[in-house]
């Protein structure tokens, strides 16, 4: 979209290129932030800021050099254009044993495609909303100015390719977590000084955003507190990446009703939900590759991970599936899978009808969570193979068949224990990926013809009927209109910044210009499931704050609100029938912790809320190194 001029004596900035190359995973989300000291006072540490100074061309694996934060001015001035939001480049996936990965079997059909597994995307001529015109706000298409945290406006997205190489530069110089977990009060006295007054409480699959999606609605669990003002928990600071790694994934975070845990480096940790302070420790071998959000009512969840630690001779594959004990703090089984052969590397896991299932480009094996073993394995042909699943309510397949130059996707629900195909709905040949945004109702983004043109992966969602596997409709959502992001060349159940529930789609808007000079804002609206028409329905964000769907509590729709220069951020409640706000967390508004807080951006951080506590993490370490005091988590509750 168009972007507004910068304040006086702001200079342009310029998108960086020549990421550092990761030896273990791409980097695929906003990275961890520093948390403040008490209201902001001595002894803050600032997270270096994305800006001036970012490489111009590719470079070697050495990490670009952050500049200084702005300071917060004495006097607020017109507001500058927004800080990391929908503009901000989008990620690679993740190619843990994907397309091209060293060392990976081949797939079918001998394609070779590039690290990033997604071929080049030109510009396209988005299609038009079906139904009534809503509130897209369509704007020209510019390559957008990197953001700067805690300043509202800016665009959203440029052409993915662009995208794919700025987003790895942005993520390595922002990425500054890394692998030993400790929380803020374990002791340590120089992590008390940085932490923010406590206080506050926490709280399935619903508290870990399922996937931000849900179609049977039910009473809201999640209430207006009597001060919704928040204060900062805890935080975890940084781990330190081994030195033959430059960045390693931490990707995975849950709740349960005591605990909050988090992927470190070779590990899980449990902390205590308003406390911080450790509960348990899962070691592994090797880093955790990918993570579902699905959890089982006896919270258990599953993880991929590697079965070593990467070297500069030997990056691994990750080829071990494991089942982990949210509550009791352990590894309940640890499996692997093969292609003939040779061991498989997956890309992606879930959960559904008590059954782990997880996708490759080798095909997909499925095991039985409360035994571990293996329940059933699709064959894989010269023909077809099945490429990922989502999970939740249904489990549901991304089967790619035909010749990678004509690829043919076959959406199919299966039955979780068999494996045995129960409807199929078959997409119009080209469409090379497809992501699960929900399972029931069966909701499917994928980028038709490359046209999204915004690194999103979505031009249309395609609703299923899960009884016939017949289309009910078909939903044009153009990128440069709309907001919401999908990871789907490996990472099937990746969608962001969107909710299923009601039979409906809820979506937000792109930024557009609000009432202020500089001021940008957005909106969430509503798609019918069955006409694909938009209802008519819209919460506003308010000037300089955008608004981003994170799951569905009941009926309504839970969203965090990305704070303008001088805010907090916001966990708003939005009713599904009147579109009503209600707030139900308000964090502060000191410049230390929205130094903190602006770093978390919705489309790449793991944000979690339930039960009055909000967790914010990234989903990296790098060994990107400041002078100042880094993290990787930080939690706010209310009360």
């Amino acid at each position: 979209m168009t972007q507004p001029p910068p304040p006086p004596n702001q200079p342009p900035q310029q998108p960086g290129f020549g990421p550092p190359r990761d030896s273990s995973q791409q980097p695929s989300q906003q990275p961890p932030a520093q948390p403040p000291t008490p209201s902001g006072g001595p002894g803050l540490h600032k997270a270096p800021q994305p800006g001036y100074g970012y490489p111009q061309a590719p470079q070697a694996p050495q990490a670009p050099q952050a500049p200084q934060a702005p300071q917060a001015p004495q006097t607020p001035p017109p507001a500058a254009p927004q800080g990391p939001g929908y503009g901000y480049p989008q990620q690679p996936p993740t190619p843990a044993a994907g397309y091209g990965y060293p060392g990976q079997q081949p797939g079918p059909y001998g394609q070779q495609p590039g690290p990033y597994g997604q071929p080049q995307q030109p510009y396209g001529q988005p299609q038009q909303p079906y139904g009534q015109p809503g509130y897209g706000y369509p704007q020209p298409s510019t390559m957008p100015m990197p953001p700067q945290p805690g300043q509202p406006g800016g665009g959203r997205r440029f052409n993915a390719q662009a995208a794919i190489i700025v987003s790895a530069v942005v993520a390595i110089a922002l990425i500054v977590g890394g692998g030993v977990w400790y929380a803020s009060s374990s002791g340590k006295d120089d992590d008390k000084e940085t932490t923010a007054d406590s206080g506050g409480t926490g709280g399935k699959d619903a508290k870990n955003g399922g996937g931000g999606t849900g179609g049977t609605s039910s009473e809201a669990k999640e209430k207006a507190p009597a001060d919704t003002a928040s204060k900062v928990l805890f935080q975890v600071p940084a781990p330190q990446v081994p030195k033959d790694s430059t960045t390693i994934s931490t990707s995975g975070s849950w709740l349960t009703d005591t605990v909050y845990a988090k992927s470190g480096i070779a590990e899980v940790v449990g902390y205590d939900r308003a406390k911080g302070t450790e509960k348990w420790t899962i070691d592994l071998p090797g880093p955790v590759c990918e993570a579902t959000g699905h959890v089982t009512e006896d919270n258990k969840t599953a993880i991929i991970y590697k079965p070593a630690m990467p070297t500069k001779d030997d990056l691994q594959r990750c080829t071990q599936v494991a089942l982990i004990d949210l509550e009791a703090g352990k590894e309940v089984w640890s499996k692997s899978g093969k292609s003939g052969t040779m061991p498989i590397g997956f890309n992606n896991v879930t959960l559904s009808g008590g059954t782990v299932a997880a996708g490759s480009t080798s095909g997909g094996v499925a095991w039985d969570v409360a035994s571990g073993k293996q329940l059933w394995a699709p064959k894989t042909s010269d023909a077809c193979y099945d490429s990922g699943y989502g999970g939740g309510e249904k489990l549901v397949a991304v089967r790619k068949c035909g010749t990678y130059e004509q690829r043919q996707l076959h959406i199919q629900t299966i039955d979780p224990k068999s494996g045995k195909v129960i409807t199929e709905y078959k997409m119009d040949e080209g469409i090379e990926y497809a992501g699960i945004v929900s399972t029931d109702p069966l909701v499917v983004a994928a980028d038709v013809g490359d046209t999204a043109g915004d690194g999103s992966g979505i031009s249309d969602f395609f609703s299923i009927d899960n009884k016939t596997g017949k289309l009910r409709t078909r939903i044009s959502a153009p990128g440069e209109e709309f907001a919401a992001r999908c990871d789907i060349i490996t990472r099937i159940e990746k969608c962001s910044g969107l909710a299923v529930g009601n039979d409906r789609l809820y979506i937000p808007t792109e930024e557009h210009e609000g009432e202020g000079e500089y001021s940008q804002t957005n909106e969430i609206v509503a798609f019918d499931l069955s006409t694909g028409k938009q209802t008519g329905q819209r919460a506003d964000a308010g000037d300089g704050y955008q608004l981003t769907p994170l799951r569905m509590d009941g009926g309504n729709v839970l969203a965090y609100k990305r704070p303008p220069y001088d805010k907090g951020g916001q966990i708003v409640s939005i009713d599904g029938g009147t579109f009503q706000q209600t707030t139900l967390m308000e964090n502060p508004a000191t410049e230390a912790v929205r130094d903190v807080e602006t770093r978390m951006l919705p489309d790449y951080a793991e944000i979690l809320f339930s039960q009055g506590s909000l967790y914010m993490s990234g989903v990296y370490a790098s060994d990107f190194s400041s002078s100042d005091k880094e993290y990787l988590v930080i939690a706010f509750g209310t009360g």
